[in-house]
């Protein structure tokens, strides 16, 4: 969790949009504006954050300078820090320190906090490179604040200790990063100093500043000599001390391209096995430096794919250790001479995406198992001289994925602190992308855009979004089509008043999204969450793209745009000034307008004011006593009572009878204030009043009710019926059994209109005061501001709303998530698209979630999860959080199977039990405990068919032979 406070304990009472955002807040004397004067107090100072010297003694005494610990006892010499960062260490688990003697290693490794503290100090030597120390500006020359070799020799033994535990595998990324930050072999970091000194001085001389991109995006040794020549050429231009840093990069980039030492390598083979010594001597004597790039990098990466693949069987930690740095050391050339490696053939193309994917596997981008789903895909081009269109699109659509996989692999490890970080310290940002930069993800991202290039070339399928470089990583989720102003969102998206016109490019769809007009996204988070299926269904048009398609786009931030997403998935975004006639004849007022529906109210039976046990209702009371969430599973607890809990529902007719109840501070009911605002609302339409004129009176109007019906008194009647059913449902009394409040209206599950996660859900409410306020919480939710611009942009008669609540106890699941009975964006009719996390909750709210295609006999691995957080539902109520890792899948071929199976038996009993004519597919929530299904939700999956019948959207959507075959041997 994000680390301000204290650590987080239990909550009584979470929604589903908070789920997985922990969102801390600092306290009044620790502001972020606070720690950033701070910081600029400590870069000004001379000893930084340094207190003073002082010796520490083995037997645990303190010295001052020239006190030296006696020759028997021993010690270490460094500084010690001031009092506010102690504070901040100790009140907020912020971490400046960079002297790694101070600490115990078990402190440091931080497991109970998902390593915070080792992360942290990784983001802080960052910060050092990149700003001049940061706040060791000047405490960088503070004469004796820390020994190199005690820090050397602290490293060493952190790291024997580290990987001398039994649970580790799980975090092989984060350790082998972390070792080109913290001082253990006498090894630096070169690749990120050149990166940090190259961008310092493009800082400081701007015409600079192309070649530092060129370092930054596309490095190669040639870059040395334009360096050089730069410096010749300017000279005159240039201060003495610009000159020194000049010379200073140089010699950097110079020990970054020097020659791989295979004597310093073969140096650290004596902490293994005899023949795992015998196995990487053999794969390192095919590497010389006669050797082509394609060559070189093939060696290297057989020789770390060796280290990767057999790094548990490596029985003592040195020899863990050993494999570890020479995997770091191998990074380097083979960066370099992928770089250098120019495929001349589509064959040759083919081979190098395949090659650097394994180097993803081995440097722990990709954990193993993802990369033995997707290898045999890539590797079709081994056994053949032609492929398809359809061939090779798997191909890209495979290695896109190992690019994006590992972007959000470095994001999982770090984006929490790292978006702590940024609330005081903006170049935080940076971190991220230079770690994702310096990895083989940065030249496979660019093989898989050429490849991408090609098959769009050949099939005809293009992406056309504005200027934009490397467009074949674009890639459309949701068919629809939109025009307003674009705004591209870099960093935290928590701040966002988002706007129904406007069109979002950003990282990360939140899960508490309102009404927009497009989105585009960096980490799409997965196909079946709440916002996805919400934009899917009112043909939103949503697109994925890369973090570099991103920051192309910010040129245009602020602009009217049109936006288009074909059914087949090509981009279009372009400038108005570029639109058709046709484009702009697509949100004319008739167009736009015809998109809304009404919701039909006049079966509503509001004269219901008792609560109903779930085993008298069915799937026909949807829309009638209660919402269709209750509705259907009551259905299904009748059809798979071993699959589904017992519960109850208050329906909706009780929500209506408290409406009837004098309002508190206003001369009416609630019902009255209610119906009086949307009166007021008609007589301001006649009045001309402008639309957001009316908007304001509603919401502000909205607002009061919503409040009033938090804070309103519940009826005595229904409180004793309330605990009359927690003893008949759960056979405990109110209070001992934690509880989920389901919100389910009139207005969600409609055939042309989802509401998917627009009202409140409450998580585990234990307590009877808790579950009270709760049920008042989740009456109010439908006035919340998101949940009414949602309705009132797609529905009619959006005022007609009434919440039932299903009241069922939660299933501490082990991992749960959401089954789509058809195949989205991939797949066919009959698959299954599945999404699953670890934890309750599972998939719903945006996470991103291991997500299938699953076929009767097949199972495609569409994305794995990256989701480093999960809660659980303790018995006490409330939820916990814990973090997890990734080096095992989430779902079991047997629980694919279980799926498969209950799917089956969905498609056949539904219809018929319920006498219903719906034959689609279905949006199902489960979860498993124990590897037995439990059932939690089924609706009808909806999906805009406005948007994928559009004349203009299948348009723009070229006819392609899929089956058409390309000789391999093709030139590029």
């Amino acid at each position: 969790m994000l680390l301000l406070l204290p650590k987080l304990k239990n909550l009584a009472i979470l929604t589903f949009s908070i789920f997985f955002c922990f969102q801390l807040s600092f306290s009044q004397n620790h502001s972020p504006e606070k720690i950033k004067k701070q910081i600029e107090g400590f870069k000004k100072d001379s000893r930084g954050p340094y207190y003073r010297i002082q010796w520490f003694c083995n037997d645990g005494s303190i010295r001052a300078p020239k006190d030296y610990c006696p020759d028997d006892v021993g010690g270490i010499q460094h500084a010690t820090y001031k009092q506010e960062i102690k504070e901040l260490e100790d009140n907020h688990e912020l971490y400046f320190g960079n002297i790694l003697a101070y600490n115990e290693h078990e402190t440091f490794w931080d497991s109970n906090h998902n390593h915070s503290r080792i992360k942290q100090y990784q983001i802080v030597k960052y910060l050092q490179s990149v700003d001049d120390g940061w706040i060791y500006r000047r405490g960088q020359y503070y004469r004796g604040a820390m020994q190199s070799e005690d820090e050397q020799e602290w490293g060493i033994n952190f790291y024997q200790w580290v990987l001398d535990q039994n649970n580790i595998s799980g975090n092989f990324f984060l350790i082998k990063q972390s070792l080109k930050d913290i001082p253990h072999s006498g090894d630096s970091n070169l690749a990120q100093k050149m990166r940090s000194e190259s961008k310092v001085l493009a800082e400081e001389v701007a015409s600079f500043m192309k070649i530092r991109i060129k370092i930054h995006g596309n490095p190669e040794i040639k870059d040395i000599q334009t360096v050089k020549d730069f410096v010749a050429a300017n000279s005159s231009k240039l201060s003495t001390s610009q000159k020194q840093d000049f010379e200073t990069l140089i010699s950097t980039m110079t020990d970054y391209y020097k020659p791989i030492d295979l004597l310093t390598i073969q140096n650290k083979l004596n902490n293994f096995s005899s023949d795992q010594q015998s196995a990487i001597s053999k794969l390192l004597s095919k590497y010389n430096n006669g050797l082509s790039p394609k060559e070189k990098v093939q060696v290297l990466a057989a020789v770390m794919f060796y280290l990767r693949s057999n790094f548990d069987a490596f029985n003592s930690a040195k020899a863990k250790l050993s494999a570890l740095d020479i995997s770091n050391k191998l990074e380097n050339p083979v960066f370099q001479n992928a770089q250098e490696w120019v495929p001349t053939s589509l064959k040759e193309l083919l081979e190098k995406i395949d090659t650097l994917a394994n180097i993803a596997a081995s440097t722990g981008l990709i954990e193993l198992w993802e990369y033995e789903r997707i290898a045999p895909a890539l590797r079709q081009y081994q056994k053949a001289n032609q492929l398809t269109i359809a061939n090779l699109n798997e191909v890209l659509t495979n290695s896109r994925g190992v690019v994006e996989w590992s972007s959000l692999m470095v994001k999982a490890n770090y984006s929490e602190i790292v978006e702590t970080y940024m609330t005081f310290e903006p170049l935080a940002y940076g971190f991220i992308d230079d770690r994702i930069r310096s990895s083989i993800a940065l030249d496979l991202g660019n093989s898989v855009s050429l490849l991408g290039n090609f098959i769009s070339k050949k099939s005809a399928i293009n992406n056309d979004v504005a200027d934009v470089k490397k467009q074949a990583t674009i890639r459309g989720l949701n068919p629809g089509y939109a025009y307003g102003e674009l705004l591209v969102v870099q960093g935290s998206i928590d701040n966002i008043d988002f706007k129904k016109d406007n069109i979002y490019v950003f990282d990360r769809p939140p899960s508490g999204l309102k009404p927009v007009a497009g989105i585009m996204t960096v980490s799409e988070g997965n196909l079946v969450s709440h916002v996805q299926l919400l934009a899917r269904n009112l043909g939103v048009p949503n697109a994925a793209l890369s973090q570099d398609n991103l920051d192309d786009l910010v040129k245009y931030n602020g602009k009217n745009m049109f936006y288009a997403v074909s059914p087949k998935g090509n981009v279009i975004l372009k400038t108005e000034d570029k639109m058709t006639s046709e484009e702009k004849k697509l949100f004319s007022k008739v167009e736009r307008s015809s998109n809304k529906i009404t919701v039909p109210v006049d079966r509503i039976q509001l004269d219901q004011t008792d609560i109903l046990n779930m085993q008298d209702v069915g799937a026909s009371d949807s829309g009638k006593l209660c919402g269709p969430k209750a509705a259907n599973l009551a259905q299904l607890k009748s059809i798979f009572p071993e699959h589904v809990v017992n519960g109850f529902i208050i329906p909706f007719g009780i929500f209506r009878k408290h409406l009837d109840n004098p309002m508190k501070g206003e001369n009416s009911s609630y019902w009255e204030f209610l119906t009086n605002t949307y009166k007021q609302c008609e007589v301001m339409k006649k009045e001309n009043k402008s639309a957001s004129e009316i908007d304001q009176y509603q919401f502000s109007r909205l607002s009061k009710l919503r409040k009033a019906i938090e804070a309103m008194e519940l009826n005595a009647d229904f409180i004793t019926q309330l605990r009359s059913h927690f003893q008949k449902a759960f056979n405990t009394p109110i209070g001992d059994t934690p509880v989920f409040l389901r919100s389910d209206t009139n207005m969600e599950d409609l055939k042309e209109f989802t509401g998917a996660g627009l009202n409140l859900t409450l998580f585990n409410v234990k307590t009877e005061d808790h579950i009270i306020n709760g049920i008042k919480e989740v009456w109010a939710s439908p006035y919340t501001e998101r949940s009414l611009k949602w309705r009132q942009k797609y529905l009619l008669n959006p005022e007609y709303v009434f919440p039932s609540i299903l009241v069922i106890p939660g299933v501490n699941v082990d991992y749960s998530g959401v089954v789509v009975t058809t195949g989205i964006n991939a797949g066919k009719k009959d698959d299954l698209t599945i999404a699953f996390s670890k934890g309750a909750g599972g998939a719903v709210d945006g996470q991103i979630a291991e997500t299938r295609n699953v076929t009767k006999s097949n199972d495609q691995l569409l994305s794995p999860s990256r989701e480093p957080s999960y809660v659980t539902l303790p018995q006490s109520g409330g939820v916990e959080k814990k973090h997890t890792t990734f080096e095992k899948p989430i779902l079991s071929s047997k629980n694919i199977q279980t799926i498969r199976d209950m799917v089956k038996q969905v498609r056949k009993k539904m219809p018929e039990q319920t006498g219903s004519d719906y034959r689609g597919p279905y949006d199902m929530e489960m979860g498993f405990k124990d590897n037995k299904l439990w059932l939690f939700q089924i609706r009808p999956f909806v999906e805009n068919k406005k948007a994928k019948s559009s004349e203009y959207l299948n348009a723009i959507t070229p006819k392609t032979n899929t089956n058409q075959k390309i000789n391999l041997n093709l030139k590029l």
